[in-house]
């Protein structure tokens, strides 16, 4: 008997739509392959969203979303929106999700492909290899916090505000979900905060040290200042297995390790909460300079896809199956233009998911 999966799609602005063609491509197949079959339906998201309807990510869109067994998203923002209020810009939308999902756990593997190991702003020596996983807290911290907000003084100077602010709770439930990943790792976790500056972070090292110490004396764990861990990425990254962050740091520093791979446009994410649908996106940004050409790489979205098909649809098989492909057509020289090296084929958009699908097929 079919299966049906119910997958909202986003694309929302700049190279977004094109990827999620390539990723709607890639599903096609794996319904194919398997009988599954996916129900999609696809909404607005960021600046897209504010043209047609006034906000960035609408309650409707967002009802639609928490009925789904996954959302798939590409990107959003771009220059013509900057002037708008905060509350109503791209990223709102983006925000807005992440906290309607309750999507308070955010996987970003960091892994550099054998084939891309030269593409890295580091030596080969430092990158090949690499296979870093951060655990990113992802409704909370500072991009949440109240007061926030833009405030005039009686003297007419201006004042911005946020707030960094975590709870006992919010801390432990993220810190269990790293702390189980490394478990199936190679059972590592380096925890980074600013303990030394921020009174969040002091609680931050101490209730991570609490559950460590409480139910995961397994696990090796080393507390490492958020600074210190932005040197040692570019110092000697391969050190670090399962790196767990705050929201604000988690931002920061695995950005940082997406350029020691080769390009942002490799990279993926999953955002998972208790038992609601999981928001898979991929790392890189909406790229407006080159919105509509049909260069971008699709390859992150597409292996969101198959981390939504890992954690959220049960089709762990499928996943290996486009992981394997995507290594599989790196190693033979096919490439887009952002990872694009001597020796190589360079294709567009639509000619990458022909290659991924060549693969599978």
């Amino acid at each position: 008997m079919s299966v049906t999966k119910n997958i909202l799609m986003i694309p929302g602005d700049g190279i977004g739509p094109e990827i999620m063609a390539e990723v709607k491509r890639i599903m096609d197949w794996v319904s194919s392959d398997t009988g599954t079959i996916f129900n999609v339906e696809e909404r607005l998201i960021g600046g897209c969203s504010y043209d047609a309807h006034g906000e960035a990510f609408t309650d409707e869109a967002m009802d639609v979303a928490k009925a789904s067994d996954a959302v798939l998203m590409g990107a959003v923002g771009g220059p013509q929106w900057d002037g708008v209020d905060y509350d109503k810009r791209p990223e709102a939308g983006l925000l807005k999700i992440r906290k309607g999902l309750d999507a308070y756990a955010n996987l970003r593997p960091a892994i550099c492909f054998a084939a891309l190991a030269d593409a890295s702003s580091l030596k080969r020596e430092y990158v090949a290899g690499l296979d870093i996983l951060f655990v990113r807290e992802l409704s909370s911290g500072v991009y949440f916090g109240d007061p926030r907000g833009i405030e005039t003084l009686p003297d007419g100077s201006r004042v911005g505000v946020n707030t960094h602010r975590y709870t006992t709770q919010e801390i432990e439930r993220i810190t269990r979900v790293a702390f189980d990943m490394a478990r199936k790792r190679s059972g590592r976790v380096a925890s980074a905060d600013k303990a030394n500056v921020m009174e969040a972070g002091l609680l931050w090292r101490q209730e991570v040290t609490r559950i460590h110490e409480a139910d995961y004396p397994d696990i090796e764990l080393t507390h490492i200042l958020a600074d210190n861990c932005s040197m040692q990425l570019v110092k000697n990254p391969k050190q670090f297995d399962v790196i767990l962050t705050d929201n604000l740091f988690g931002d920061l520093l695995s950005d940082t390790a997406a350029m020691l791979t080769g390009s942002l446009g490799m990279l993926p994410s999953a955002s998972l909460g208790d038992g609601g649908p999981g928001l898979y996106e991929p790392v890189h940004g909406s790229a407006p300079d080159i919105a509509g050409r049909g260069i971008a790489n699709p390859i992150a979205a597409i292996l969101s896809f198959a981390m939504a098909l890992r954690y959220s649809l049960d089709m762990g098989e499928e996943a290996d199956k486009i992981e394997a492909a995507v290594d599989r057509i790196l190693e033979s020289g096919i490439r887009t233009g952002d990872i694009m090296a001597d020796n190589c084929t360079q294709v567009n958009t639509v000619g990458m998911g022909d290659a991924i699908l060549a693969h599978l097929n």
